[in-house]
């Protein structure tokens, strides 16, 4: 069974209450800690990501935990018609559709509060579903994800961008040191939130990465489920198709 991390160990409050009022405290910043504290890494792995998915060609994409739309933004190189992201995070939307409105891309991608466990959409909607480092904050994973492959249309696919931990050495041991002491000190300065980048690391190594998260995807009702993993193992692509 799956570890239940949350950030802030000292409250009550349920796994998404705590994920919600943490990125609502980080989301003035979470722009540039994601680029800086990845050195714009993250940038090449959302292309990646969303590379696989132009053979689909969706036209209707909906993206699941999307922040402040970087992800959603980055799917606009499909060419689709519409996307929409949802976030339980008003934080991260109120700056994402700030963003969107600015670059005037507000007409093709909109963002709208909600989570993985009660989407409120019809089944068979979606042409593609893409969550990028969301699945680990779901409070219940494999709801979540079964959720997702509701409102997918049959043989649609979905691609999920997750960290994961490297294996090999040295890359194991230096990644170690980063996520556990170098990443709360920077966000702690920057954030003034120590309790969400304590959390990023927890949440990572209770995370059930590779062929344990493929085992979840195909018991959500996903098939063709693969991994690709990427720089050394730091971070994961995962694609399926309902």
């Amino acid at each position: 069974m799956q570890q239940t991390v949350v950030p802030y160990k000292d409250k009550n409050a349920s796994k998404k209450e705590q994920v919600a009022e943490m990125f609502d405290n980080i989301s003035h910043k979470y722009d540039f800690l994601n680029h800086f504290l990845s050195a714009g890494i993250d940038i090449l792995w959302r292309k990646r990501a969303i590379k696989l998915l132009k053979p689909y060609q969706p036209k209707v994409i909906l993206d699941v935990a999307t922040g402040t739309a970087d992800f959603a933004i980055e799917a606009l190189a499909l060419k689709p018609e519409k996307i929409i992201g949802i976030d339980i995070s008003e934080g991260m939307l109120a700056h994402g559709r700030e963003k969107l409105k600015k670059r005037k891309l507000d007409h093709i991608i909109t963002l709208q509060s909600g989570d993985s466990e009660g989407l409120p959409f019809m089944e068979n909607t979606f042409d593609a579903v893409i969550v990028a480092f969301g699945v680990r904050n779901f409070e219940n994973l494999e709801k979540g994800l079964t959720n997702i492959n509701r409102v997918l249309k049959p043989g649609a696919p979905i691609v999920v961008l997750e960290f994961s931990k490297p294996k090999a050495f040295p890359i194991k041991q230096l990644y170690n040191f980063y996520s556990n002491f170098a990443l709360p000190l920077v966000g702690k300065l920057i954030s003034k939130d120590k309790a969400a980048y304590t959390y990023l690391p927890e949440s990572v190594s209770a995370f059930p990465e590779g062929k344990d998260f493929i085992k979840i995807l195909s018991l959500s009702g996903f098939k063709k489920c693969r991994h690709i993993p990427l720089t050394f193992g730091i971070s994961s692509i995962y694609i399926g198709e309902r």
